[in-house]
């Protein structure tokens, strides 16, 4: 059974994680395992929990507990709910609540490069992409349109940072993901692993030697790695370099380029091998 938490007190320590802990204190970056992730909405919630992610504790509005979260707390086991009026929430959280629950769960552990890419067709690549509505976007758009998993270089902004959840409405929990680890360098030693494991690369990139998304060549890879770069600068230099196509979006009334996220469902929806 729930235990069911009136917050009368906004400076109990159970409820740092989810009023003064930053995202940074939250990933654990010394203890990863420790690591915790808050998850915003019902929707959000349920993908975390039919995914296997561990809840540490829920906080809601009074109003919901007996309604539209209940079925959500019955599935936490004997977690603390702590419940207030949405003024009293909001003062807590510092802003409005998207459906007025969140729930604070164990950061579940990543699975290998090799895992994530094992039987996929299409993955994603995000190369040093850092605000985390983008990425929340991006793996939006990845589980939406074929995409078997997401790769991203560590200067990524974490998908489980809370606006990236959100903004992704939970697909976090529903694509393989992870991150290149201290055995891949990026791009050299991370494209030579994706060659390796039988991956084409293709660079969403302006380059003069680009091909166009509906390249017959593209579209015939039977496996593709889909690269898409940082805000701003786009793909390094070197990474274009590597990579076995350079591809490129065509655009009217002098447009030069797409947002990163705009550009990936544009991608992920032309190269999806539907």
């Amino acid at each position: 059974m729930p235990k069911i938490i009136e917050i009368r007190d906004f400076s109990a320590p159970e409820l740092d994680i989810y009023a003064r802990l930053t995202e940074n204190q939250l990933l654990n970056r010394h203890e990863p395992e420790k690591g915790i992730f808050i998850a915003e909405s019902p929707k959000v919630i349920e993908r975390a929990l039919d995914a296997g992610c561990v809840p540490v504790s829920f906080l809601a509005e009074r109003r919901h507990v007996e309604t539209q979260a209940k079925e959500l707390i019955s599935r936490c086991g004997d977690i603390p709910v702590y419940t207030a009026e949405f003024e009293v929430l909001t003062q807590l959280t510092g802003f409005g609540l998207t459906r007025g629950m969140l729930c604070a769960m164990y950061r579940p552990k990543l699975p290998s490069l090799e895992e994530v890419c094992e039987g996929a067709r299409r993955i994603a690549v995000l190369e040093n992409v850092v605000n985390p509505t983008n990425v929340g976007a991006i793996f939006r758009s990845a589980a939406a349109l074929n995409m078997d998993g997401v790769l991203l270089t560590n200067a990524c902004s974490n998908p489980l940072y809370r606006r990236a959840i959100r903004v992704s409405m939970g697909t976090v929990f529903q694509i393989p993901w992870t991150f290149f680890d201290g055995r891949y360098s990026w791009p050299g030693q991370g494209i030579e692993i994706l060659h390796r494991l039988g991956f084409k690369t293709a660079a969403m990139a302006l380059s003069e030697e680009s091909v166009c998304i509906d390249d017959a060549r593209l579209m015939s890879e039977e496996k593709l790695a889909i690269i898409l770069g940082t805000e701003g600068d786009g793909l390094a230099a070197d990474t274009i370099a590597d990579c076995d196509y350079t591809v490129r979006i065509p655009m009217s009334h002098g447009v030069d380029s797409l947002n990163v996220a705009a550009a990936s469902a544009v991608a992920f929806w032309q190269l999806g091998g539907r």
